[in-house]
């Protein structure tokens, strides 16, 4: 679940893109190029539903089966999706073992431990909940640059948007009432998963920049680890459910195959369209989208505090990707490898990394 995603670092096609300054700077747009605007926005708006009832989702997936087992569900379904967008786009895997350990290492914090904590997390609390924690990630992400975990140092207006991002977190938990009625545990761990997206990007722009592999193929091979990494663990805590209920099944199918594997190639056309910066802002309609979702699907309750938080949550969260102009002149394209790629959108601006 987000991936994520996610949502502060930029993403990169598998080819060459251009720069959201160029992508987006077009005076005059000829009517083809006018369609495509068209199309990129529609797939922006099926990119957010399908991140958005990913909280959804794994709710209904864990009233049928163990948290593990939905966590290993959506990977192997995302998983058969991807690999199959490689051989259609005859995509080599990454070479070299030091790729290979980045890429396991990434699958872990990004995909396989991440995604077990939203699903344990929701046996507890509300989908909801789960879908404003993940919106949390680009304020941990700030979190590690003060630190000094992070070569993206931060400026007086990012700071300002911590400190909001997280006036709105204690707002949607409702920090005046003692968190009354809250399940901690469940919590803990939603806020824990969008923890681990931060450190993740943080590790791959480190480690996996400049590989030569496009991200398609870095993407595939890092959710192909962790669906064997989920693999050895789910036995071991989990046991054959006596009866498979269809609805929990279609609820893990649709996790993986749509939020874990359709959703990144979405992603992957939008970026390449628009630039990094305008697909990065389906991180703010995810919250949006699995609070109405779990409100209208799953009848869950929302008090005033949780939409005024959430609300909160993203403004600071906004305030935090904002970047000090740059000295430097733009270069216009931005080459396979060259930039921070596959670290991802706010979620999963790494697409492998989302829920």
């Amino acid at each position: 679940m987000s991936s994520a995603t996610s949502p502060p670092a930029d993403p990169a096609s598998a080819t060459s893109l251009t720069s959201p300054a160029s992508a987006e700077a077009a005076p005059e747009a000829s009517p083809s190029r006018r369609s495509r605007l068209l199309d990129w926005r529609v797939r922006f708006g099926v990119l957010a539903l399908i991140w958005g009832f990913s909280f959804v989702f794994i709710k209904v997936g864990t009233e049928g089966f163990a948290p593990f087992q939905v966590t290993f569900g959506r990977l192997l379904f995302g998983t058969a999706v991807l690999a199959v967008a490689m051989l259609i786009k005859r995509e080599r895997l990454p070479r070299g073992r030091r790729t290979w350990l980045h890429l396991t290492v990434a699958a872990f914090l990004l995909n396989a431990l991440p995604f077990s904590l939203f699903s344990y997390a929701e046996l507890t609390i509300p989908s909801t909940l789960a879908g404003i924690c993940n919106a949390t990630t680009p304020l941990w992400g700030m979190v590690l640059s003060l630190v000094a975990l992070s070569e993206d140092r931060p400026t007086r207006v990012r700071a300002a948007g911590l400190g909001i991002g997280f006036i709105g977190v204690l707002t949607v938990l409702g920090a005046w009432q003692g968190f009354s009625g809250l399940d901690v545990t469940g919590t803990a761990m939603a806020l824990l998963a969008s923890f681990s997206y931060a450190v993740g990007w943080i590790y791959v722009r480190r480690t996996l920049a400049g590989t030569g592999a496009s991200n398609l193929s870095l993407a595939g091979s890092q959710v192909g680890l962790a669906t064997l990494q989920l693999a050895v663990v789910t036995p071991l805590f989990t046991s054959l459910p006596s009866t498979v209920e269809v609805v929990p099944l279609l609820a893990v199918i649709a996790l993986g195959a749509l939020g874990t594997g359709y959703a990144m190639l979405l992603q992957y056309g939008v970026v390449a369209e628009v630039g990094p910066t305008t697909a990065s802002m389906v991180t703010y309609f995810i919250p949006v989208i699995a609070t109405a979702a779990g409100v209208a699907l799953l009848d869950e309750q929302l008090a005033w505090n949780t939409p005024v938080g959430a609300a909160i949550v993203l403004a600071g969260a906004a305030l935090t990707q904002r970047r000090a102009p740059s000295r430097h002149p733009k270069t216009t394209p931005i080459a396979q490898g060259t930039s921070s790629a596959p670290a991802a959108p706010t979620p999963d601006r790494h697409p492998a990394a989302r829920t």
